[in-house]
């Protein structure tokens, strides 16, 4: 699913003495105060890992913490993270208790479901060859991102990007029209791909780790887009009777590119949303791509979510039925997984896309989530009650 689309900064605008009920209640999607003992699988889970997660936004506070209706105040991130970076990262009971002990758990009421996203591993080259011609295209000069300070009069409402010029702020080209060459006397190709389809898929993931053919390796990251919604060529094709939801998975959507290549650019085109990239300095390969948050995500434990109902960088605890897929039971009923990232598909209170890993396994695993689920978001507790 599509994510890592956003880099955000981080104000800290709310009151310390708010309750959680009240922070709660601002989401457009009710809450509900719950207990830990409700929780199936809470008590199985390795809290551990979500800690050392969730401890990233620590090391970086001003990476989270911020949107939504959960922001905080900078002293009650302070004092949060001063608990955090006390507990013990192998001590699983401490763990818990860090996390039962800081933050009160709201069941989200609205209907959840869950998907899965991975960062592609693929070849690549930085020149374009016979083998290598579908490239990833860098941001054009003058991309903004549209807000109330420089929407120009009558922009359309879903149109989310424009393009600065002498002419004023006017609307990019789509992926229909890019594909047909609007941009290329641009010089704007970062890097080559094999597959135009593997390309596109790049688009959804929003990053992607690139084996190049002089034996580096290159990850590339959202840089920006043209601003026009997402829409998915699965629930296209499922419209026009060609298969359905289960048959479309990512898997799917290759098999049916495979057996339609002469179809394969009308379907493309039918998303006109397009993603530009740019090249992220890769620090330590073991690293996840770059998030929302500005940081690496962790593989099971970062999930995507839609920034104005749940705030970056708090701990949501999923639960969902994933026994059905025998390769995806560690990340099944019942998992602590850390607010890190969101995606322009990614919309709706309890809507969650978990981040499963890098390359090809990964890709087919995440490409098999689609399951419902139910989402709690564990709230900080005010800070003058847990002072008291």
């Amino acid at each position: 699913m599509l994510a890592l689309y956003l880099a955000l900064g981080a104000v800290f605008v709310l009151a310390e003495n708010i309750s959680a009920e009240a922070a709660a209640s601002g989401s457009s999607g009710r809450t509900v105060k719950t207990s830990y003992s409700a929780l199936e699988g809470w008590a199985e889970d390795d809290h551990r890992a979500a800690l050392q997660s969730f401890l990233r936004f620590c090391k970086t506070p001003k990476a989270g913490f911020s949107n939504g209706p959960f922001r905080l105040s900078k002293s009650r991130v302070t004092a949060l993270c001063q608990s955090a970076t006390a507990v013990s990262t192998v001590d699983g009971q401490a763990a818990r208790q860090f996390f039962e002990t800081e933050f009160e758990p709201h069941l989200i009421e609205a209907k959840g479901f869950v998907t899965g996203y991975y960062e592609p591993e693929l070849s690549a080259s930085r020149v374009k060859t016979a083998e290598f011609s579908a490239p990833l295209l860098k941001a054009p000069d003058g991309l903004v991102r549209i807000t109330s300070s420089n929407r120009p009069k009558n922009w359309p409402d879903n149109l989310s990007h424009g393009r600065k010029t002498s002419r004023g702020i006017v609307p990019l080209p789509d992926r229909g029209a890019i594909m047909d060459g609007a941009l290329a006397n641009e010089a704007l190709d970062l890097v080559y791909l094999a597959d135009p389809v593997e390309a596109f898929f790049v688009h959804v993931q929003g990053s992607a780790r690139l084996k190049l053919v002089d034996g580096s390796v290159m990850r590339v990251g959202y840089a920006g887009k043209t601003g026009y919604p997402y829409s998915s060529v699965a629930r296209i094709l499922v419209q026009r009777g060609e298969g359905t939801p289960e048959q479309l998975t990512m898997e799917g959507l290759r098999r049916w590119f495979a057996k339609n290549p002469e179809r394969r650019d009308e379907l493309l085109a039918q998303n006109r949303s397009f993603i530009f990239f740019r090249e992220v300095d890769i620090e330590n390969p073991a690293d996840g791509p770059i998030g929302a948050a500005g940081l690496p995500l962790v593989a099971g434990r970062s999930l995507a979510v839609d920034l104005d109902q749940i705030t970056l960088g708090l701990p949501v605890f999923v639960q969902a039925d994933l026994d059905d897929l025998v390769d995806l039971k560690q990340h099944g009923t019942g998992k602590l997984v850390i607010a890190d990232d969101t995606g322009s598909a990614i919309k709706g209170a309890a809507r969650g896309d978990l981040f499963i890993g890098s390359g090809l396994e990964a890709g087919k695993l995440a490409g098999e989530i689609r399951h419902p689920a139910r989402m709690t978001v564990l709230v900080p507790k005010p800070l003058k009650a847990r002072t008291k």
